[in-house]
């Protein structure tokens, strides 16, 4: 089969595609022929050898794949060859064939394209945890979701909006805010306008937001605590601007804040049962019209280097899938 590896530490266009053996499943696992795989901002971190898992050399990066299943390893009783389903990979996506732990794979509704199933598992199940576990969003609440125009910021505006939420989404672009705003958010702020702060209390009344949904961290994490409401819930997804921020302890007591981490992962690995329960509830909001990924760019297989490319340039809406 036809995979693209790293072999050494660099950018993405240092990935060579290579013809390697077809991964056979294991038991408790499924093999799935992809037709589609998405792309996330960690995958880049991956291949350049800065992110905190590092797998040995050569190897094939890429966690979220769509497609068909192939084959199924002993004891999987509930896929068979044939069926449509998206998974995480945990590493080896970016190929014709991969195989994923049962408790990754999912059934996808056949109006789903397998380009947007690709797209769904990481930042959907992401920003569900997020505001459905690590605190509960309330109808009525004020939701500010930082880079508004991501995937992440995309599926945490449509959960959101789905909840009840009145949503703010920052961007830095006026393409960016227009397509966070067709996904359900009600303001757009401009988060390389110094005034943005001010922006988001003259939106919330003078109070600040409810729930803040940061995957930027660094410069943006720090202003946002300016622009929190009293009781306020700060989500730490991230740092994609790469600096890892700080908080003074004052802070959190003077205005009653909470800064709650979202580490989506590892309460996976702790509780594996959570993903298909949060996938049942997506796939039930899928079917009442309030989450669709949008898929803002899709490529072809040989392109994929380019892809992360320009998804590390930023010019990606929402997700960014590979044709396989």
């Amino acid at each position: 089969m036809k995979s693209w590896r790293v072999h050494a530490w660099g950018e993405p266009e240092s990935m060579v595609l290579d013809n390697v053996d077809e991964p056979s499943p294991k038991a408790g696992e499924v093999r799935i022929k992809n037709k589609a795989c998405a792309l996330n901002f960690f995958d880049i971190l991956q291949v350049q050898g800065k992110y905190q898992v590092k797998p040995p050399f050569p190897f094939i990066p890429g966690a979220e794949t769509a497609g068909v299943v192939d084959a199924v390893g002993e004891g999987v009783t509930n896929f068979k060859a044939g069926d449509r389903v998206a998974a995480m990979t945990h590493g080896g996506g970016f190929a014709e064939f991969s195989v994923a732990p049962a408790t990754s794979v999912f059934p996808i509704p056949d109006a789903l394209s397998f380009e947007e199933a690709a797209a769904m598992p990481i930042v959907y199940h992401t920003s569900y945890y997020a505001l459905t576990h690590r605190t509960k969003l309330r109808m009525g609440e004020s939701l500010l979701v930082h880079a508004g125009a991501s995937g992440v910021g995309m599926s945490a505006i449509q959960i959101g909006k789905a909840v009840g939420a009145t949503i703010i989404a920052t961007a830095s672009s006026e393409a960016k805010r227009a397509f966070a705003q067709a996904q359900g958010a009600r303001h757009v702020v401009d988060y390389s306008d110094p005034t943005w702060v001010d922006r988001v209390k003259e939106l919330t009344n003078g109070r600040g937001a409810d729930v803040i949904y940061d995957p930027v961290g660094g410069d943006i994490f720090d202003a946002s605590t300016k622009c929190i409401a009293p009781e306020g819930r700060l989500l730490v997804i991230g740092f994609a601007s790469g600096r890892i921020p700080s908080i003074a302890a004052n802070r959190v007591l003077l205005k009653n804040i909470s800064v709650i981490g979202v580490l989506w992962g590892g309460y996976v690995q702790a509780h594996p049962d959570y993903p298909g329960r949060v996938h049942s509830a997506l796939m039930e909001l899928y079917s009442l019209g309030m989450v669709r990924p949008q898929v803002g760019a899709k490529y072809s297989f040989d392109q994929l280097p380019q892809a992360l490319r320009d998804l590390a340039d930023r010019k990606i809406l929402g997700k960014a899938a590979v044709s396989i």
